[in-house]
């Protein structure tokens, strides 16, 4: 990665017991920061957290719990917490709201009575729904096509107005598609059910069982959907920069790391 800056602080990582937060929260340790992860292990696993992490298992929309997490004071919240799936959004919309919307409305209400003003928001470029430009370029326009994008959406909106209002400073990246493991193969990704292509794709292979991959008709020499890809150390990379950015600068700022 690059030289450990950003150590000395303590750190509230969201969804840490995730994939991309359990990735996250090894990095911070790495370079001396003292971390906690709230996460309700729904669909986190506790074997994903660094040992090395203080765990509190609750939710998010409980505003007793983030009252008692939040009240041993951080210098930063990294915000990974939340639901993923756009086909589960569009069957159950209320969860996903209420997931990463309204939860995120009381995470930034509970910073604010504890005077925690920076967090790193881990959006989604789902925001910007069916692209009229590529590469996206970050003012494109926010017309999301589901629900999980337009939580999201939702959220980035709330960041804002928590900025003007009570200079809680943020910076939300929005991407799609994580991927990939540890170079090492230590961590990975372990979601269950598992959605994503490539482990898919692997786990098919390794079980010489039937893989399925949707759509025929997409404008593409085979017709198969093309799709951009960000590898998980790249995506944590950036997430050190938004802490650089938020260590120097105060303000909302917006990133794509992905595109």
């Amino acid at each position: 990665m690059t030289e450990r800056k950003n150590s000395g602080m303590k750190i509230l990582v969201t969804g840490g017991a995730g994939y991309i937060g359990g990735f996250m929260t090894k990095e911070l340790l790495d370079r001396g920061n003292k971390v906690v992860v709230a996460d309700s292990l729904e669909r986190g696993h506790k074997e994903a957290v660094d040992t090395r992490a203080t765990l509190a298992i609750g939710d998010l929309t409980e505003k007793r719990f983030l009252q008692d997490v939040l009240g041993g004071g951080f210098d930063m919240v990294l915000h990974f917490a939340g639901y993923i799936a756009v086909g589960e959004s569009m069957k159950d919309p209320n969860a996903y709201f209420k997931n990463n919307t309204f939860a995120t409305l009381q995470l930034l209400e509970t910073m604010k009575d504890h005077g925690i003003g920076k967090i790193i928001f881990s959006s989604t470029a789902a925001i910007y729904g069916n692209p009229i430009k590529i590469p996206i370029p970050e003012d494109h326009q926010k017309i999301p096509t589901n629900p999980y994008g337009e939580s999201k959406l939702m959220t980035e909106k709330l960041l804002h107005w928590y900025q003007q209002i009570y200079d809680i400073s943020y910076v939300a990246l929005r991407y799609f598609n994580a991927c990939g493991a540890a170079l090492d193969g230590s961590m990975g990704e372990a979601h269950d059910p598992e959605t994503h292509i490539i482990p898919n794709a692997i786990n098919a292979a390794l079980n010489h069982a039937r893989f399925n991959l949707f759509g025929d008709d997409y404008d593409t020499p085979d017709g198969t959907c093309v799709r951009d890809y960000i590898h998980v150390l790249d995506l944590i990379y950036a997430h050190v920069l938004a802490i650089e950015k938020l260590q120097g600068e105060k303000g909302g700022f917006l990133s794509c790391p992905a595109l």
